[in-house]
């Protein structure tokens, strides 16, 4: 019994310490902060009573099980934070080195290994794609009206093109080729990528542009693609916890989250693969993409350029139409002189998002591990970390008074009791 005992103790001490170690504590400021970010998560309306939640109600509410998040304050990482279970049937904590899959905003790194080559001029952003593409073309149809599609349009979801998204494959399936996708050829799972409407008309969100503008890398470096990812922007960044080898590499894998759906179940296999690398596999933590962020940040504003230069980097964050430029989204909240860009992602089992401001050093990296059918956690969180931070122009919430509709004595079936929410 003793020695039972004895052995619980020491068990106990282990455990508690391991997971002590797992959660870096930052000074008391800091720490803080980290404290009114956990307590304020807030919507996008507010009636002025109950209307922020701490982050533990909110992942219990969205059935969420992990969340990690890091922030950006006057361009340097101030705290980056895991909450939850990475893995559920592991006991697994999610921490700040925990992996996730950022799905979609994997666009995002790839338009800066683009612009690259644009900026060592080995591509024109406004050629036609068939200039590039050596081991594919694009069949063009009567749908283009002859009009060419340029990589520019590739990036800006400008090109009138179809796919918007890829579902994944699971592990052990037969991946097809990037050529199979963009025709929608078996083993692909997704319909072939052609013309919807003439380019340069309409932002159309796809995936399967920016998969075409994967295989022009490829066709002009001559290399793997996560391979030219990796030495020509990864690294030069410093995200040396990235990749977007699809699956990721033997070293990682002790970091990577579970996935899983809405319901709680688990994604089979953990995770899907895909091979649609540019446009949704990459693997990563908030702590790397925030380094991403803060040199967008920086270069945009001509402090310091890491791999794209003042000029591109400028002309990457231009909108090309609405609120899309290259590789990401950029808006001024309503009428607010502070623009923000950002990036959300959505793979089987995943959600998150990336933003960043362009007029100061504040930002925010929140991903999780869990599918949710909208973005409402991470607007949250978000919000919570623009209030506590004071981001100026971000969180600007619409205010609506409660209405008693009893108390009016109004007819609930009347066009006129939905006037008053």
């Amino acid at each position: 019994m003793k020695k039972y005992l004895l052995f619980l103790l020491i068990f106990t001490v282990q455990t508690t310490f391991s997971l002590e170690a797992q959660t870096k504590k930052y000074p008391a400021d800091i720490e803080e902060r980290i404290r009114q970010v956990e307590n304020n998560l807030a919507g996008r309306t507010q009636t002025g009573e109950n209307d922020t939640w701490t982050l533990t109600e909110r992942m219990k509410r969205y059935n969420i099980n992990g969340v990690s998040i890091a922030v950006i304050h006057n361009y340097q990482i101030e705290w980056a934070r895991g909450y939850g279970f990475a893995d559920v049937s592991e006991k697994r904590p999610v921490t700040e080195k925990t992996l996730f899959q950022a799905a979609s905003i994997s666009k995002s790194l790839n338009s800066v290994g683009v612009l690259k080559l644009a900026q060592e001029k080995r591509i024109d952003l406004n050629s036609d794609i068939n200039k590039y593409l050596v081991t594919w073309k694009f069949p063009y149809d009567e749908k283009s009206n002859n009009i060419v599609i340029n990589v520019a349009n590739l990036l800006s979801h400008t090109g009138g093109l179809t796919v918007s998204g890829f579902p994944g494959y699971a592990k052990g399936q037969i991946l097809p080729s990037i050529q199979q996708i963009l025709d929608g050829l078996k083993p692909s799972n997704t319909e072939p990528v052609r013309s919807s409407i003439e380019p340069g008309k309409r932002v159309i969100y796809s995936g399967g542009g920016v998969t075409i503008s994967q295989l022009i890398v490829m066709d002009i470096t001559n290399q793997p693609y996560d391979i030219f990812m990796k030495e020509n922007v990864l690294d030069q960044l410093g995200m040396s916890s990235s990749s977007f080898s699809q699956p990721p590499p033997d070293p990682m894998q002790k970091f990577l989250a579970t996935g899983y759906k809405a319901d709680g179940r688990e994604v089979p296999g953990k995770y899907h693969i895909y091979p649609e690398q540019a446009a949704a596999g990459l693997w990563t933590n908030p702590s790397d993409l925030c380094r991403y962020i803060i040199d967008t940040q920086l270069s945009y504003n001509g402090v310091l350029s890491i791999v794209l230069t003042l000029e591109m980097s400028r002309l990457r964050l231009t909108t090309v139409m609405e609120d899309a430029a290259l590789g990401v989204f950029v808006n001024s909240r309503v009428t607010g002189s502070f623009k923000y860009f950002n990036h959300n992602g959505g793979n089987e089992g995943f959600c998150c998002t990336a933003i960043g401001c362009l007029n100061a050093g504040e930002g925010v990296v929140i991903m999780t591990n869990t599918d949710h059918d909208n973005n409402s956690i991470l607007e949250e969180i978000a919000n919570s970390v623009a209030i506590v931070y004071k981001w100026k122009d971000y969180y600007l919430p619409e205010i609506k008074k409660e209405v008693n509709a009893k108390a009016l004595d109004i007819d609930h079936s009347s066009p006129e009791y939905f006037d008053y929410f």
